[in-house]
C-alpha cells in the first residue's frame, strides 16, 4: 500500500513537481486544459500522497479506494499525480493526447492503471460515484469513493438527481470534491449559470458539507479526515481554487479553461513554478 506522507512542506514540493508536469504536457501535447488541471494539483497531491488507500503497484488491489473523476478533461493532473505515485513511467506523460497514447484526453478505464472510470460527457461521473458506493455497502466493503467535481457541473441536473440519491441511502461512504474554481469554458459561472449558494444547497438535499482552501494542504486533508467520521450521510468538500494556480498569467482567468500554453507561456510557467520551489523549500510558503 501507498505509504502516507505527513510532512506538509513535501507534499508541497510534490504539487509543485505535478504542476510543472502538467504544463509540460499540455505543450506537448499542443491542446489540453491548462487552468483546471494545473488549479488541481494541492488536491490531487493531498489525495494519493496523504488520504487515500491505495497501491500504484497493485491497481486492482480489491480494498482500494475508488477515485472518480467526473470532469474528465482536467485529466492532465490526475495523470501526472498518478505517475509520480509510482503507477506507470513519468517519460510517458509526454505522450498525452497523441495517437496510440495510453493518456487520452478524457480518462478511460482499462487503458491505464489507476483510472477507475471512463469520463468525458460532464456530469455523470457523481452517478457513477453514487454507483460505487451502493456496492461498497451492501456488500460491507470498507473502501470508500472520492469522487472529483468540477463547479460548473452543478449546472446538470443528473448532478442533483445523484445527490439525492446520495442522501436517500445515506451513503456515509462517499466523498465529493468540488472545484469550485469559478470558471468555465464559457467564462465565469456566476456569469453563465449562478451556482450559489452551494453550500446551503447540499446541505438541504441531506449532504455533510466542509468548505475549503484548495490550495491549502493541510485542510484538504483534514476534511478528509472529518468524511471519514461521517457515518450517516455523504460529504461534500467545496475546494475554493483558483484556476492555473502559481502561474501569474493563467491565475482566474477562464480564457485558459481550455488552452495549452506556448512554448514562451511554458518558458514563463516553469519559471514561475521553480521560484516558487524555491520559496517552498526555504519555507516562506
Amino acid at each position: 500500500m501507498m505509504k502516507r506522507i505527513t510532512n506538509i512542506k513535501k507534499l508541497n514540493l510534490i504539487a509543485n513537481t505535478i504542476r510543472q508536469d502538467v504544463v509540460k504536457m499540455l505543450y506537448e501535447a499542443k491542446s489540453g486544459h491548462s487552468a483546471g488541471s494545473i488549479g488541481l494539483a494541492d488536491i490531487y497531491t493531498a489525495l494519493y500522497f496523504s488520504v487515500l488507500y491505495h497501491d500504484p503497484q497493485k491497481p486492482d488491489w480489491p480494498d482500494r479506494d475508488r477515485h472518480v473523476l467526473s470532469n474528465g478533461h482536467v485529466c492532465p493532473v490526475l495523470y501526472a499525480t498518478l505517475a509520480n505515485a509510482g503507477y506507470f513511467p513519468k517519460k510517458e506523460l509526454m505522450t498525452l493526447r497523441k495517437l496510440g497514447s495510453r493518456l487520452q484526453g478524457h480518462p478511460h478505464r482499462g487503458t491505464l492503471p489507476g483510472i477507475e472510470n471512463s469520463s468525458g460527457p460532464l456530469g455523470q461521473g457523481l452517478s457513477q460515484a453514487v454507483g460505487m458506493a451502493l456496492v461498497a455497502k451492501a456488500e460491507q466493503k470498507k473502501w470508500r469513493v472520492y469522487c472529483m467535481v468540477s463547479d460548473g457541473e452543478q449546472q446538470e441536473g443528473q448532478i442533483w438527481e445523484a445527490a439525492m440519491l446520495a442522501a436517500k441511502y445515506k451513503l456515509g461512504n462517499l466523498t465529493v470534491i468540488m472545484d469550485r474554481n469559478n470558471i468555465q469554458i464559457d467564462g465565469y459561472t456566476e456569469e453563465v449559470v449562478p451556482l450559489e449558494p452551494l453550500t446551503e444547497k447540499y446541505r438541504a438535499f441531506g449532504w455533510h458539507v466542509i468548505d475549503v482552501d484548495g490550495h491549502n494542504i493541510k485542510q484538504i486533508i483534514d476534511a478528509c479526515n472529518e468524511s471519514r467520521a461521517v457515518y450517516e450521510r455523504p460529504t461534500i468538500i467545496i475546494a475554493h481554487t483558483i484556476p492555473g494556480k502559481a502561474v501569474s498569467f493563467m491565475e482566474h482567468r477562464f480564457e485558459w479553461h481550455g488552452k495549452p500554453p506556448s512554448k514562451e507561456d511554458m518558458d514563463k510557467a516553469l519559471a514561475e513554478l521553480e521560484n516558487v520551489r524555491k520559496l517552498i523549500e526555504e519555507e516562506e510558503i
